[in-house]
């Protein structure tokens, strides 16, 4: 008899539910459910082992909340899947008919989801390889540390633009060998420059006061943090199984961290396609045309996991299209690759690739349609150049 275990996630504890086989009324037994509360401590992990389950289900709650329940269930030989939170929510409230929501019902909710639908993997959220979940992690520190410098920043050009005017608005940016950047080092007293030296002694200003070193040299210590993210970032991208991923990268001009980020949503590839490795295509009848109509759902699927797929909301005479889902860093990153990469004419992709794009960007601009809705689109229709480029890659590797 297979114990099945469904955990909702907090801050400092968790909701169990253990099953056996689903309950013929959820609504009623959520009443009559004995629901264990345990606490993110030594003595909670020992109690969540006691109940013994075969395979646990929770939702992907980040790095910091699942991490320790959902490590110390694998070590424990446990299988652990994931509910996405929209999967989840409408299996709750439309599948279940279970009262408001709250931590019980969730724990419920999961335990119950894996009886309907154990047998379809897609229902679940893709468990990654553990040199993506580490890549993702570092990924998602450096966008931390990235948000953290920037009001260090603006705060240190606003104190130096009345204590050393000259250097207020100087882009500093990191040296060779990873060096900290050249100001914000000499700053905090850490590196020399004759440079700065001389312009100091004849500033206009009223002179740098110790708050303005504290902030400099926080900038330092965050800049080698960052380098020391990324060193290791390298080293695990030149995994041998990443290579024809990144050969396509290079040619969409993705940098290291791009790469990085998109890589880490998509690998394996193989998780979009069908069973024969082929991207799924079913033909449907439309909606509105009644004509048949192909879906490309592998290429759906891949661009909502990059977070730039369109979806319908229709109601009365209103039609709305907005992205929902997918990864939000990746969205802005790839925001980002258009507006640097693509639409500047002199940093421009130098192939097809950029051609295209970019020939596509200017005219929708020149139509006049609203710049940012403009620069998402490009980036949807990159990603669906990329699927297509990665399927063919990896297809002559097979």
């Amino acid at each position: 008899m297979t114990r099945i275990l469904g955990l909702d996630i907090s801050k400092s504890s968790v909701v169990a539910c253990l099953l056996t086989d689903k309950p013929d009324q959820p609504r009623q037994f959520y009443y009559e459910c004995p629901f264990y509360c345990l606490s993110a401590n030594s003595q909670g992990i020992k109690q969540l082992l006691e109940l013994k389950p075969d395979i646990a289900l929770m939702e992907p709650t980040g790095n910091n909340y699942s991490k320790l329940w959902g490590t110390h269930l694998a070590r424990a030989g446990v299988e652990v899947r994931l509910v996405g939170h929209r999967e989840l929510r409408n299996y709750r409230a439309n599948h279940l008919a279970l009262p408001d929501k709250d931590d019980d019902a969730d724990s419920l909710a999961l335990a119950c989801y894996y009886f309907d639908y154990h047998s379809d993997q897609r229902r679940f959220v893709q468990i990654r390889d553990q040199t993506i979940v580490k890549i993702r992690e570092l990924v998602l520190r450096l966008a931390h540390l990235n948000r953290v410098q920037s009001p260090i920043i603006n705060r240190l050009r606003q104190d130096l633009a009345w204590q050393f005017p000259e250097v207020a608005q100087v882009r500093s940016c990191r040296g060779k060998a990873g060096l900290v950047p050249l100001l914000w080092g000499w700053l905090a007293q850490i590196r020399d420059s004759k440079r700065y030296d001389n312009l100091y002694k004849t500033t206009a200003g009223l002179g740098i006061n110790d708050t303005v070193r504290y902030h400099a040299e926080r900038l330092c210590n965050l800049q080698r943090e960052e380098l020391a993210i990324e060193t290791e970032l390298q080293q695990l991208l030149s995994d041998a199984r990443f290579q024809p991923y990144l050969k396509v990268f290079h040619s969409f001009g993705f940098g290291d961290r791009l790469s990085a980020i998109v890589l880490s949503q998509i690998y394996p590839l193989a998780g979009f396609l069908d069973e024969n490795g082929k991207p799924e295509v079913k033909i449907r009848q439309g909606r509105n045309s009644k004509k048949p109509t192909k879906r490309h759902l592998s290429l759906r699927r891949f661009q909502k996991a990059l977070g730039v797929a369109p979806s319908l909301e229709a109601s009365g005479d209103s039609r709305k299209v907005k992205v929902v889902g997918g990864s939000d860093l990746c969205r802005i990153a790839l925001w980002q690759w258009v507006f640097t990469r693509i639409e500047p004419q002199r940093s421009r992709l130098k192939n097809d690739i950029g051609q295209a794009l970019g020939e596509k960007l200017d005219t929708e601009k020149a139509a006049g349609r609203p710049v940012k809705l403009v620069r998402m689109k490009i980036a949807a229709i990159g990603t669906r150049l990329l699927f297509r480029e990665l399927v063919k890659v990896l297809a002559e590797k097979m």
